[in-house]
C-alpha cells in the first residue's frame, strides 16, 4: 500500500545539477544515508534522461537484487492462486528475471515485441495528463528505485516492483495492453481537469485495483493488488461491487490503506465492453453526464 506523503514526495534539482528526493520521517529508508544517496542518484537518471535514447542503467546492489528475488518468489506463489489467466499468460510471455532486478531498457526489449509497449524512467510522481497520455503511444512511466531492504514486503510508494511486476506482466498481454492504450487516448481527448480525473479514477479501479470473476472465483488483474504481498491476500474480503462507470469515476479512494471498495468485471470481454468502450468514446460532455448521474 502507498503512503500519500511518499507517493507525492518531491524531487528537487539542486543548483549543482544533483537531485534530492525528500523522504518523510516515517519512510523506512529515512535514517539510512546510503539508501537516500542511492535514491537521489537513481532519481537523477530519470531527471536527466533524454527521450529517444536508451534508459540509463541503475546500478543495483546485491542486497537490492535480493529484495527483488524474495518478493518475486513470494508473489509468484500468490499469483498462481489469485491472478487472472491473462495476467499469468502475460507473465509467462514476458519472462522477467527472478533473481535480479531487470533494467527498464531490458524490460522494454522484452515487452515491445509482445505488445509494442516500452518503458520511460520517472523520478517520482508524473502529472496525470503526461502519465496517462503517453499510454496512447505505447509508453509507460516507471520509477527505477526499489523499496528499502528492511521491509521487503512493504513500500510507501510505487517502486520498480510495483511498476514492473505489477504493470509489465499485464502490459505483456495484448488485451490488457489495448486497454492501457485506450486509457491514454481518453486522457488526451478530454480537455477539463475534472474529466481527466474521472478517466484516471476509472483506471485506478480497473488496471490498478481491478478484480474479475473467473471460473467461479474472484481473481485480480490490477497491478496495485498483484504487486502487494499483503493486499493480495485481503482483496476477496473487501466490498466488491459490479462495474459501474459513474461510481468508479466519482468514488474517493485513500492510497494510504488497502482499498476497501473494489469493482468486479465478469470477464475480460465485460471489462472491454464497459471500460474499454468508455475510454474509446468518452469526452468532457459524456463524462459530465456520468458525474451528474451520481448526484
Amino acid at each position: 500500500m502507498f503512503e500519500e506523503a511518499q507517493y507525492f514526495a518531491p524531487v528537487a534539482a539542486q543548483a549543482d545539477g544533483s537531485v534530492v528526493v525528500e523522504l518523510s520521517a516515517s519512510h523506512p529508508g529515512f535514517a539510512d544515508p546510503v539508501y537516500r544517496s542511492r535514491r537521489n542518484a537513481i532519481a537523477g537518471l530519470a531527471v536527466n534522461y533524454q527521450p529517444g535514447t536508451p534508459i540509463p542503467i541503475a546500478e543495483y546492489t546485491e542486497q537490492e537484487h535480493g529484495v527483488w528475488a524474495t518478493v518475486t518468489r513470494e508473489l509468484g506463489i500468490k499469483h498462481a492462486k489469485y491472478a487472472t489467466a491473462e495476467y499469468l499468460d502475460g507473465a509467462a510471455r514476458l519472462g522477467l528475471p527472478q533473481e535480479r532486478i531487470p533494467q527498464l531498457e531490458e524490460v522494454s526489449q522484452l515487452l515491445e515485441p509482445l505488445t509494442g509497449f516500452r518503458y520511460l524512467p520517472a523520478a517520482g510522481l508524473v502529472p496525470l495528463r503526461d502519465f496517462y497520455g503517453v499510454l496512447a503511444d505505447g509508453f509507460f512511466h516507471s520509477t527505477q528505485y526499489i523499496r528499502h531492504h528492511s521491509v521487503p514486503f512493504y513500500t510507501p510508494e510505487p517502486d520498480v516492483i510495483h511498476e514492473v511486476i505489477g504493470h509489465a506482466n499485464a502490459l505483456a498481454h495484448p488485451r490488457y495492453a489495448a486497454l492501457y492504450r485506450l486509457a491514454g487516448q481518453a486522457a488526451r481527448r478530454v480537455e477539463g481537469e475534472e474529466a481527466l480525473e474521472f478517466v484516471s479514477k476509472v483506471f485506478w479501479f480497473t488496471m490498478e485495483f481491478g478484480v474479475m470473476q473467473e471460473t467461479g472465483e474472484l481473481k485480480a488483474y490490477g497491478a496495485g493488488i498483484l504487486s502487494s504481498y499483503g493486499e493480495i491476500e485481503e482483496f476477496r474480503g473487501m466490498d466488491i461491487r459490479p462495474l459501474d462507470l459513474s461510481a468508479m469515476g466519482t468514488t474517493h479512494y485513500d492510497i494510504t490503506k488497502y482499498q476497501d471498495v473494489l469493482f468486479r468485471a465478469e470477464s475480460v470481454q465485460h471489462l472491454e465492453d464497459v471500460v474499454g468502450d468508455f475510454w474509446d468514446t468518452c469526452d468532457d460532455d459524456s463524462i459530465a453526464k456520468l458525474v451528474a448521474a451520481r448526484v
